[in-house]
């Protein structure tokens, strides 16, 4: 499969690939990796200025309306140049989950600001022991008044250190386990009682655990209907598996591309190591890997585009394969570029660091083949 872009499409696609090539090569995000910050707001507003931010929200929200497709571009360019801004928090979980679950009027108050780039979110669903189960929920939230009163602890929220506002998951009902109960909140990160113990990911990315300590959130940022939250978050999961494989993609078509160069230019024994045939042979292997993930991505995302009702089976069978793709692909040109494809100062070694951790967020390569299996 191969989308044909419209004009618009293309308009983005080379917006994007023009500001990249100019201001964000290896060596400036190494540089932004290393501040205190460990992002730059100078890169995140000009992916605003761009339209960057508005380009998966339907127009009657007021983004430009370009969904899915135009999340996988964007997402597969990041991909490429492994863009460390927030954009897959902000825009595509939280702006995704505002805009399917929200009301009117929480639309109307959200999005402007994750548009205009002045607002950063992260979502924050996974426990201790839930691993990839959006059911399995200890965070309580009980209601007091005009006020939910929110405790318990989330593991691992990716970008909680840089976020204005957070999309909490706790049940106001039911069980542990109960799929019924979970219920969506928009907190403020810097509410009374909320604690963060922020810390660095392998892939370079802030991340943090959250304790919430009879944390107060007004009854209004409700996120959705009450003890409707799984629901929400599936939906979230079938977007966001689809923007992983599309930044997975692109990482891996700069592994592909490296990797070629390098067998071109080192000499082993007196020759180029491209000359070797079993080498050839896997980088023939690695070229099958990304053009079977490029296919698969982009059924995924024209799935989606058109709300088909196998999109959540897709999409585990999508993760599950290009997972499994993108982590050969990986292996082989780390081996490839020898004992300097994991060192600091060759980007082969962070390339093999995103794709690592793209590989769990939202279930793992093996989670997911189940979970495709399951529903057949």
């Amino acid at each position: 499969m191969d989308i044909q872009l419209t004009e618009e499409q293309e308009l983005l696609r080379s917006s994007i690939q023009r500001f990249l090539r100019d201001q964000y090569d290896f060596d400036e995000r190494r540089k932004i990796v290393a501040t205190d910050e460990g992002w730059s707001r100078k890169h995140w507003s000009a992916f605003a200025e761009l339209g960057l931010c508005a380009a998966p929200f339907q127009e009657s929200s007021g983004g430009l309306g370009g969904g899915s497709l135009a999340t996988m571009i964007v997402m597969r360019e990041f991909g490429r140049h492994l863009v460390i801004e927030p954009y897959f928090e902000t825009v595509v979980l939280a702006g995704g989950l505002i805009e399917d679950a929200g009301s009117p009027e929480q639309r109307e108050a959200f999005l402007p600001n994750i548009m205009d780039g002045s607002a950063i979110w992260a979502v924050a669903w996974a426990e201790g022991r839930s691993r990839y189960d959006f059911n399995n929920v200890t965070t309580t939230a009980r209601r007091q008044g005009d006020n939910f009163v929110l405790s318990g602890a989330k593991a691992a929220v990716i970008g909680a250190p840089w976020a204005d506002k957070l999309i909490v998951s706790a049940r106001t009902s039911g069980g542990p386990r109960d799929r019924d109960g979970v219920s969506l909140f928009v907190v403020d990160r810097h509410s009374a009682n909320l604690h963060l113990q922020s810390f660095k990911t392998v892939d370079g990315r802030r991340a943090a655990e959250l304790t919430l300590m009879d944390v107060h959130v007004p009854a209004s940022q409700l996120l959705g209907a009450e003890g409707e939250g799984v629901v929400a978050l599936e939906a979230c999961r079938d977007r966001a598996i689809a923007a992983l494989c599309a930044e997975a993609v692109g990482a891996m078509s700069v592994l592909n591309s490296a990797t070629l160069e390098y067998s071109k230019a080192r000499k082993q024994f007196g020759v180029a190591l491209g000359t070797f045939q079993v080498l050839q042979h896997r980088m023939v292997d690695m070229f099958i890997a990304l053009e079977e993930s490029i296919s698969l991505t982009q059924h995924l995302s024209l799935s989606l585009a058109a709300r088909e009702p196998n999109g959540s089976k897709l999409a585990s069978g999508a993760k599950s394969k290009v997972g499994y793709a993108a982590r050969f692909v990986a292996e082989q040109a780390v081996q490839l570029h020898g004992g300097m494809g994991m060192s600091d100062e060759l980007n082969v070694g962070h390339y093999f660091k995103r794709i690592s951790s793209i590989n769990i967020q939202f279930g793992d390569p093996a989670y997911h083949l189940m979970r495709y299996a399951q529903q057949s």
